[in-house]
């Protein structure tokens, strides 16, 4: 029995629809993602929303900071609908989001959840007002809203007062600890407040973000204690490369292992020329890698030593992911449950026969000064010795006839079934 036969148990939270995707409840733990574009450039967003869709994410958010902005928004959802990619946008409103809603009705209706942070969306006698607005225009186009608290831009007025009070303590805490209390109650609170302004339950999410792992965790499984509303998780200013993606999967890791989570994002920051949908791949390979969703195949590759000199296993590992990803769209709609696959490529005698027989499909390379042949082991069972220059394209094809045979099946039964019902 694998970690996906025995997903381990979500903390119960209200369920939400965000435009057709479920968060919460009973729903998986859902993958999104935000672009990085001007939002007036109407083509170059629409390009990456389609982008980040494709490579899996499941809602995406987009910056929504002036009039022209909030005047593309529409436009690009026109243009994603005649892409044919239907995935939900969510418009990120900071300061102005009560008036650039008000005065772009057509954006309201595009959009499927606001993301407002109640930390800036007024300040002072205009704040409660503001945010009043907001919801209200949630209510009135029957949109999702996340109140998003971030400790960057954190309620000052409220933090204020929580350190006043901790000050004339008798037992005080730490300025850190005031801060972490500072956020919860900013999510709490302005989640009372929107309910009472009428917004259902089951159309807010919450998420309180700071960009240090332990806080992180320590914010969130507060919150969880003390709310039922979806959460949204993220660490926020993660980082570049490595560090970015050490830090946001060991902070969500601990948190998910909890039930903690209803809808992740990873926040990379890019590296010069890189590849946006990046953050998309590293959330889904979290999610695949504790056992809660399948995504791709997994390819289980050995990490090289003394014995591996050659370079034939690396190169085959990466053709064999590289061609699983490019498939996938096509596979998962002709072969239902292919995302289950697991694959193995193993570069010698030591765990390779045995890593292979445990993989639905393997290989095991010859290592230095191996005879030259390569055992391929199909559901437990050696099936073929692959010999000569071409093995990386005959274990290939036997991948890809696997694939046609054990899940093929399944879907001609599946077929068969739902004509004789």
């Amino acid at each position: 029995m694998t970690v996906l036969d025995r997903p381990l148990p979500r903390r119960p939270t209200v369920a939400v629809d965000v435009g057709g995707v479920m968060v919460g409840g009973n729903a998986p733990v859902v993958v999104q993602s935000m672009t990085n574009t001007d939002t007036a450039d109407i083509e170059g967003t629409a390009r990456q929303v389609a982008a980040l869709a494709r490579a899996g994410s499941e809602l995406v958010r987009i910056t929504v900071d002036r009039d022209e902005a909030a005047a593309a928004v529409p436009k690009i959802r026109d243009r994603l609908d005649k892409m044919g990619v239907a995935v939900p946008l969510i418009g990120d409103f900071h300061y102005i989001g009560h008036t650039l809603l008000t005065d772009h009705p057509a954006c309201a209706e595009a959009l499927a959840k606001y993301r407002i942070n109640p930390g800036n969306v007024g300040f002072g006698e205009k704040k409660d007002r503001q945010f009043a607005t907001l919801i209200e225009l949630a209510i009135r186009h029957g949109k999702t809203v996340r109140i998003g608290v971030n400790w960057g831009s954190l309620d000052q007025a409220l933090l204020t007062r929580l350190m006043d009070d901790n000050a004339s303590s008798a037992s005080p805490v730490s300025a850190r600890d005031v801060t972490r209390e500072a956020i919860v109650q900013s999510a709490l609170l302005s989640a009372a407040f929107a309910e009472e302004i009428g917004l259902p339950r089951e159309r807010i999410i919450l998420s309180a973000k700071v960009s240090a792992v332990q806080d992180l965790i320590a914010v969130y499984a507060d919150l969880a204690r003390r709310t039922d509303h979806a959460l949204h998780l993220g660490l926020t200013e993660a980082g570049m490369g490595s560090k970015g993606i050490v830090a946001s999967s060991a902070a969500l890791a601990i948190l998910l292992q909890q039930g903690i989570g209803d809808t992740i994002r990873i926040s990379l920051t890019p590296e010069p020329g890189g590849d946006r949908t990046r953050e998309v791949v590293v959330a889904q390979e979290l999610l695949q890698t504790m056992g809660f969703r399948a995504f791709l195949p997994v390819v289980a590759a050995c990490p090289g030593c003394g014995r591996t000199t050659s370079t034939v296993f690396q190169e085959l590992a990466r053709r064999i992911e590289d061609d699983l990803r490019t498939n996938m769209p096509a596979w998962k709609e002709k072969y239902p449950g292919v995302e289950a696959l697991q694959v193995a490529v193993m570069g010698c005698i030591v765990n390779g026969p045995g890593e292979s027989k445990h993989a639905d499909i393997g290989i095991s390379l010859p290592g230095t000064g191996e005879t030259p042949s390569a055992p391929v082991f199909i559901d437990g069972k050696k099936a073929a010795t692959l010999r000569g220059p071409a093995i990386a394209d005959d274990f290939r094809a036997m991948v890809e006839a696997y694939v046609a045979r054990r899940f093929g099946a399944k879907a001609t039964a599946e077929t068969e079934a739902a004509e004789q019902a």
